[in-house]
């Protein structure tokens, strides 16, 4: 009498299971392909490349309001052009544009005060050969023109913001969109006090040998410790 063998049923099923989990994994990886838009991991999305900060020569300029009355300049006035001449001196070495107004209702008070401009300039540490006396046409008859103020001189910028280049609502990647990040970029920019330091660091300046010895002589007379002192203005 033959005897069944026991292993027959469960190798014919153990190679069922295999072939039926073959067959999910052939399903599950055509559904998955090299252009799935659902991948998400490892997408590269840094706001800092699409928006980077660079330093380059740009236009900086300052638009001083005059009223067609004006005869002499104001504190107001006065202030503008000291900001303006001491951003000058960081940031150029070159020509300064005196800009007045031609075809304005104002043009005669601003070419007036011209030279209040020039004096005031001067007085803050921009050579007189430097500051070079021009004009621009103003937009229209009705328009009162500033004086403007104008030079070349490194500054930070970035890229300019409002560009959506494609339709963020049927995008499935889960990446920012491509706007996202541009306005802070913007800003850091504009406050960078000098944009060389976004080239090189600045040399370090001496030390102060006088505060360092008060700091080593205080440390060497001092006993009490921190935990001394915390004790006693605890009160306890």
């Amino acid at each position: 009498m033959a005897h069944m063998n026991s292993t027959t049923p469960r190798l014919g099923l153990s190679k069922a299971l295999l072939a039926a989990a073959g067959v999910s994994v052939a399903i599950l990886s055509g559904c998955a392909g090299p252009h799935d838009q659902l991948t998400t991991g490892g997408i590269p999305d840094d706001y800092r490349a699409r928006h980077p900060i660079i330093v380059t020569e740009a236009e900086q300029t300052v638009d001083i309001p005059v009223a067609s009355t004006d005869r002499r300049l104001t504190i107001a006035q006065r202030d503008l052009i000291r900001g303006f001449a001491a951003n000058y001196r960081m940031r150029a070495s070159g020509p300064v544009y005196v800009l007045s107004p031609q075809g304005s209702p104002n043009s005669a008070a601003a070419y007036q005060l011209r030279n209040q401009v020039r004096a005031e300039l001067a007085s803050r540490g921009i050579a007189s050969s430097k500051i070079v006396n021009t004009s621009y046409a103003a937009a229209g008859s009705g328009d009162a023109a500033p004086i403007r103020l104008s030079f070349t001189g490194t500054t930070a910028v970035t890229t300019q913001c409002g560009q959506w280049p494609k339709d963020i609502s049927s995008d499935l990647t889960n990446q920012n969109y491509y706007n996202f990040g541009c306005a802070s970029q913007n800003n850091l920019a504009a406050q960078i006090a000098n944009p060389e330091d976004l080239v090189a660091p600045r040399g370090m300046t001496p030390i102060d040998a006088q505060r360092r010895n008060n700091a080593i002589q205080e440390y060497r007379t001092t006993t009490s410790t921190i935990e001394d002192i915390a004790d006693s203005n605890s009160g306890f």
